[in-house]
């Protein structure tokens, strides 16, 4: 699967037109859908071009609605590498948010903390990110030509200064995308933390490298849901990062409804 539904399949499905922004929602973060639109879900299933979502704590449906007086297109989960799917599959929702007429997309996940100086459960921004799943969107990708990307300022500084405006508690970091689906050994958090990351997780960069090729503006938060392996000694677990998820949701919405609001 490599194409997405169209603008007019997108405008018949929520009766809107266009959209100016996108979500992108990441494990056990659902709940934001809800509180930030109020609309009704259309499941992954029911749009002929969107992958179905089949990793636990992403509910795997498209919401509309105003926020802030944006129309705003917010996608209840995602799909991942590990689950067999392609480079361009895994992108799918930034391209169709592209498609729909939004100029910006504020990707989430959830995401193990490598740097001690986080706190599980906070919202931590991506000012940079590494790619070590050994992927590119881009390959062969002829709508996101040209090829040679400047990847320089990839997440928005613009959009990281509004964030940090709304919570300036807010913290900062650079966040490794690996394929998963096994966590990552204390030894490969140790590369890690060598490599610079403060962050660890299993989605985010491909859909950020499609969103930058595409022209959109992008702003990136983790939810710190645990601590990487090795770091406190104790084992890790799916059902760990779907419960905080769950308990960061009330500030992540409202972090990303304030974002919106200021792009009015």
């Amino acid at each position: 699967m490599t194409g997405g539904p169209t603008r007019d399949a997108i405008a018949a499905l929520t009766e809107r037109e266009s959209h100016r922004v996108a979500v992108v929602l990441g494990s056990g973060l659902s709940d934001v859908a809800r509180s930030l639109t109020g609309g009704n879900p259309v499941p992954y299933a029911d749009i002929a071009g969107i992958p179905v979502s089949r990793a636990a704590g992403h509910e795997g449906a498209l919401y509309s609605g105003e926020v802030a007086g944006l129309a705003t297109l917010v996608f209840a989960g995602r799909v991942h590498l590990y689950e067999g799917h392609d480079a361009r599959v895994v992108t799918s929702a930034v391209r169709t948010a592209a498609t729909a007429g939004c100029d910006t997309v504020i990707l989430t996940n959830a995401a193990g903390g490598i740097n001690k100086g986080l706190q599980v459960g906070d919202p931590c921004l991506i000012s940079d990110h590494l790619n070590l799943t050994g992927h590119n969107p881009l390959v062969g990708a002829e709508d996101a030509r040209p090829h040679f990307v400047d990847l320089t300022e990839v997440y928005s500084r613009e959009l990281r200064t509004i964030a940090r405006s709304l919570d300036p508690g807010l913290k900062e970091g650079v966040y490794a995308g690996l394929v998963g689906p096994t966590y990552e050994t204390p030894a490969e958090v140790r590369m890690l933390r060598t490599l610079g990351a403060d962050l660890v997780g299993m989605s985010t960069v491909l859909e950020a490298i499609t969103a930058r090729a595409l022209s959109l503006r992008t702003l990136g938060i983790s939810i710190v849901t645990n601590f990487a392996a090795g770091i406190t000694g104790e084992p890790l677990s799916h059902d760990e990062v779907k419960e905080a998820g769950k308990k960061a949701s009330e500030r992540l919405g409202s972090l990303i409804a304030g974002v919106i609001e200021r792009l009015r």
